[in-house]
């Protein structure tokens, strides 16, 4: 349907803009980065209404739902929305309606505003969200032609999924990490060679091995280890930003990248999330902790290094009583790493 419409206007529409449109899907099946898979998804619809209608969309955004609740934020601008208050109560009340019926739905805003929301499931769920056209059409094709673009999108995500996700936790593996630090390393580069520094964002990597994680298996079992496994990915997800990169290497060893405006606010980021993960009580095994090593992102470092260097404060951790975050590069500003440190050396679990 969609490329049959796209045919039918190649003889009545400006091949620019056809080629555009074109240009812009082969862009949605390259991309691999979440983010920017949506945003070039807004600009796949964004063309649609200019082939359909020869009209532009007042905006397009996605709303993904954050927890079961009226919090939703916007994925693509990373902005961060809060509570429903900052969205419009009618416009909220429709993307419940949207996401939970899964149906398309128009809403005549109050304010004299025309929105079309989409509803984008994902058998992932956290990749669930609703996309909301700002227009004023009424074509029964344009939408078809949105929901079937939609669909590819859908289809594509899946693909990625299944290749660059954990099974269980659904946050990204190991083979993934590779080509997400390299992106970071790069920019990191090139702003060091061009002496840009207009972003003012540090960058860390942080390694999360949960504490005497074997003797919950021994103790409860393999199923109620995943279960805690899973939760504890789930925890993750919740604390940390959308644009922060996690990762389950494997075991109950984990890693997020994330991007800080100052260099303190790291210290921030990860107690905030193991004050939470101290507060959980987590089904059948009680309270669980976790150890972190950190490190400071450097352009001039290997990704290897750095992965090396959050272990060395990840061991430390570990071997100086367990459910403390400790950072490299403060250790060996005070001396208190060795270097030879071994994994065979200590008890991890």
């Amino acid at each position: 349907m969609l490329m049959n419409r796209v045919t039918e206007l190649a003889n009545t529409l400006p091949n620019t803009l056809i080629n555009q449109f074109l240009e812009s899907l082969t862009v949605l099946t390259k991309e691999r980065d979440g983010l920017a898979l949506e945003a070039a998804l807004k600009q796949n619809i964004a063309y649609l209404l200019q082939l359909f209608t020869n009209t532009q969309a007042h905006s397009v955004q996605i709303y993904r739902l954050k927890e079961i609740s009226t919090l939703f934020f916007s994925a693509i601008a990373d902005e961060t929305l809060g509570d429903a208050e900052k969205i419009p109560d009618e416009l909220c009340q429709a993307l419940l309606d949207c996401y939970n019926t899964g149906e398309y739905v128009v809403l005549n805003g109050s304010d004299g505003k025309k929105h079309h929301l989409f509803p984008m499931k994902h058998e992932v769920v956290y990749n669930n969200a609703v996309v909301v056209v700002e227009s004023d059409f009424e074509h029964a094709g344009l939408t078809q032609a949105i929901s079937h673009l939609l669909d590819i999108y859908r289809n594509y995500n899946g693909l990625l999924n299944d290749n660059e996700r954990d099974t269980l936790t659904g946050l990204l593996n190991r083979k993934t990490f590779d080509q997400k630090i390299n992106k970071i390393m790069t920019t990191l580069h090139n702003n060091a060679m061009r002496q840009d520094d207009r972003a003012g964002m540090s960058y860390f990597i942080a390694i999360f091995d949960i504490d005497h994680f074997k003797r919950v298996n021994d103790e409860f079992g393999h199923l109620i280890g995943d279960e805690v496994l899973l939760l504890f990915s789930q925890m993750m997800t919740k604390s940390f930003r959308e644009t922060d990169p996690l990762f389950r290497f494997g075991g109950e060893e984990f890693v997020g990248i994330f991007g800080c405006a100052q260099d303190s606010d790291i210290n921030m980021v990860l107690k905030r999330f193991t004050d939470k993960l101290q507060s959980f009580s987590f089904p059948q095994v009680g309270k669980v902790t976790a150890s972190v090593g950190y490190t400071r992102l450097t352009g001039d470092s290997a990704p290897s290094q750095l992965v090396d260097r959050a272990d060395l404060a990840l061991y430390y951790a570990k071997n100086n009583g367990r459910n403390r975050t400790c950072s490299y590069d403060e250790l060996k500003a005070e001396g208190l790493l060795q270097e030879d440190i071994k994994e065979g050396e200590i008890e991890l679990f």
